[in-house]
């Protein structure tokens, strides 16, 4: 069996417009620990994660513990929305749940990005079988591979966890079938 553990990235400092160098806010790197805590007893082999800061930063403090290496996979990236910053997030997310095809000229839609995560995840399957995988990942890149492989999560299910900050989401394959996805709210362990 091949345990994936994904961590949805601590709260990260909205002040900051870059997806790749945002950074965790205060309260982000201290609900980070959360993650560690949670990682501590797994047998964790492997830590991967999507390029951007945050998602790094929220497991850096495990795997510097675990003294594991922290491989970034660009294509764990999060969804390019835009070149510019959107106001109205909420609608646009919304839209983009409803239509998987809908996206703005210069972003991705949610194919695309379900698409390039299975991708990099069966890659993950093929070269750590057998293994316990942390990956360090993104509210709506997260979503969609849970969508893929249940399509019952939709809209309404991204939104509780919209604002669900650090999250962790467990997939235990056979071979490259998932067989259980549990999700986890560190803040009520």
């Amino acid at each position: 069996m091949t345990t994936v553990y994904f961590i949805r990235h601590a709260e990260p400092n909205y002040d900051n417009h870059d997806d790749m160098s945002r950074e965790l806010s205060s309260k982000g790197m201290k609900d980070r620990k959360l993650v560690t805590y949670f990682l501590l007893d797994k047998h964790i082999d492997v830590v991967l994660s999507s390029p951007y800061k945050r998602a790094i930063d929220t497991v850096a403090e495990f795997a510097k513990l675990a003294n594991l290496e922290i491989e970034t996979i660009a294509d764990f990236r999060e969804r390019r929305v835009d070149s510019e910053w959107i106001a109205d997030f909420n609608a646009f997310c919304r839209k983009q749940w409803e239509n998987f095809n809908y996206k703005l000229s210069d972003g991705e839609n949610l194919i695309e990005v379900q698409s390039r995560n299975i991708r990099a995840l069966n890659r993950v399957l093929q070269t750590f079988k057998g293994k316990n995988v942390v990956i360090g990942s993104h509210g709506t890149a997260l979503s969609t591979i849970i969508n893929y492989y249940d399509e019952t999560f939709g809209y309404s299910e991204f939104k509780k966890i919209k604002n669900l900050m650090p999250w962790v989401v467990k997939f235990s394959f056979e071979e490259n079938v998932c067989i259980k996805i549990q999700q986890y709210n560190l803040f009520t362990l």
